[in-house]
């Protein structure tokens, strides 16, 4: 479903030739400039109340509108795009939805190169203020996306579970089949059928080849 908070990238974002390398999760280097640039957002944000509201607009940017185009990202990233057109095309694909201190916040990291970070900034921001807050998040893949009220069992239930308020980070993911897929920061509870079914296969193969061990066995002593 479209987002109802960015427009579609424009198609007059400049077309960039070169291969332009994009930070990763694993880039201790945009982790940390990710961490400098999020105290500074929430810092803005936190004293005029509109942390939620930037923080759920920055997921949106990230996930729907950079995730989706190659060529927005590629625009983001690239030294040969001044910063005055980035900021042109955070005008035009962000148009008055944006809450202003955000759209302002990406205008100074597009007026200081480092639009490429701005995934590894919603990371950051969202640890950060999720610490701050004592919420939990949890990322939950799913074959389709959650109904409301299934998100609202789900959201209970891991509430009760892990004893503090739970923020989901929802993902569609076509290879879960049945049931989902649950992250909490490095352990994941698998309920999916694939899961299931894969765990059936390496039993099986376990049972196979501790019968095949037993009659080498038998092999050996006659």
């Amino acid at each position: 479903m479209q987002s109802q908070f960015f427009r579609r990238p424009p198609a007059e974002i400049p077309e960039v030739s070169e291969s332009v390398s994009q930070p990763t999760a694993l880039d201790v280097g945009a982790e940390q400039l990710g961490k400098t640039y999020a105290r500074a957002l929430l810092g803005a944000t936190q004293s005029e109340g509109s942390t939620d509201q930037v923080i759920q607009q920055l997921d949106e940017l990230c996930d729907d509108a950079l995730a989706n185009s190659e060529q927005l990202r590629a625009a983001f990233a690239s030294p040969r795009i001044d910063a005055n057109e980035k900021c042109r095309v955070l005008d035009r694909l962000l148009g008055d939805s944006a809450h202003p201190t955000l759209l302002k916040f990406l205008k100074v990291m597009a007026g200081r190169h480092r639009l490429a970070y701005v995934s590894a900034v919603r990371d950051a921001v969202v640890k950060l203020h999720d610490e701050a807050t004592g919420r939990l998040l949890v990322e939950v893949r799913t074959a389709v996306p959650l109904t409301d009220e299934l998100r609202g069992k789900v959201t209970h239930q891991l509430n009760v579970h892990f004893s503090k308020e739970v923020r989901l980070r929802e993902a569609v993911d076509p290879s879960v089949i049945g049931g989902m897929v649950i992250r909490v920061g490095d352990t994941v509870f698998d309920s999916s059928v694939s899961s299931r079914l894969d765990k059936v296969g390496r039993a099986a193969a376990a049972g196979f080849a501790r019968r095949l061990i037993e009659k080498s066995d038998q092999f050996i002593g006659t």
